[in-house]
């Protein structure tokens, strides 16, 4: 199966999906034509597993970007060293035009991330929760209480945030890590499977509230997802990943139009991925979680 690649958008053109002058560009004309993201010929490699091969991206600022793929892709361990967690085998990441390896606090202070798993902390409130975030990211003290209530109102969390978070739905526990990845006020936000474990309309009331917050604030979004309709709906480009590397990327209208004039996203995943969204991972699925255990402790 040989690797397709649709061209990215110009910086300028007519407004429209996938262009940073419409729907990829919330910040509007002016805003800088720079990369948010760039992967430049990235590889890592858990043992002699390699988890990532030579990957290349690039992502425009105010666009939301799908990473998709099957499980054992590649998909997180790319996240992963693009939120400074795994550093390159080989290659450069930069987020903003900042080296994740050579300077990884600047790039934290600049990215908020939604993991897969859960993290919210169910013996505290959701104010509790928020506020533990904004003392780890160093919100200044004089702002940090207006900078919580905002995070709060702008995920629909006014009304229950002093309530414990073990009385929360499993839509408002997401809305919640939302929040707490919004409370630093980030220039990228990475969200790994924003709606795991998500019933349709919990996952619709949270795609909700990413989108109205990037419109109002032209934040620029990565997102993993394995509901192809949520990419297919949100997402001004995607990349398709499959055993480590990627094998298409452009904006969802155009990649279905590879396959005919009726082709869906599902289509297009199957074609290029082989159909299943779990992939053999050989010695790497055990050593991926163990090293980012270790990494996380490494990191405190």
């Amino acid at each position: 199966m040989s690797d397709r690649t649709t061209d990215a958008p110009p910086a300028q053109g007519p407004a429209g999906r996938g262009n940073p002058a419409g729907r990829g560009n919330r910040g509007g004309p002016g805003r800088a034509a720079a990369n948010a993201v760039i992967c430049d010929d990235v590889t890592y490699r858990f043992g002699e597993h390699t988890a990532v091969n030579h990957v290349s991206l690039a992502i425009l600022p105010g666009e939301t970007f799908g990473l998709l793929g099957p499980n054992g892709a590649g998909k997180t361990t790319t996240i992963r060293m693009l939120t400074t967690l795994l550093r390159p085998v080989t290659g450069r990441i930069t987020v903003f035009g900042v080296d994740t390896t050579a300077q990884a606090m600047r790039v934290r202070r600049m990215i908020g991330y939604v993991p897969q798993l859960l993290s919210a902390d169910a013996s505290l409130t959701g104010r509790e929760n928020v506020e533990l975030f904004a003392r780890l990211f160093d919100v200044p003290r004089r702002g940090r209480r207006e900078r919580v209530a905002e995070a709060l109102a702008a995920m629909g969390l006014t009304d229950p945030a002093d309530r414990l978070v073990k009385t929360y739905s499993g839509g408002m526990v997401r809305r919640l890590e939302l929040a707490q990845a919004l409370v630093n006020a980030p220039r990228l936000l990475v969200l790994d499977e924003p709606t795991v474990g998500l019933d349709p309309i919990a996952r619709a009331d949270v795609w909700e509230h990413i989108t109205r917050l990037r419109e109002r604030a032209g934040m620029t979004v990565l997102m993993t997802t394995h509901h192809m309709e949520e990419a297919d709906l949100y997402c001004d480009r995607v990349s398709l990943m499959h055993r480590g590397t990627v094998r298409a990327t452009g904006t969802p209208d155009a990649l279905k139009a590879m396959l005919g004039p009726e082709a869906t996203l599902d289509e297009v995943f199957r074609h290029f991925t082989g159909g299943t969204l779990d992939e053999e991972t050989g010695k790497g699925g055990i050593r991926d979680v163990r090293q980012a255990r270790r990494t996380a402790r490494r990191l405190g």
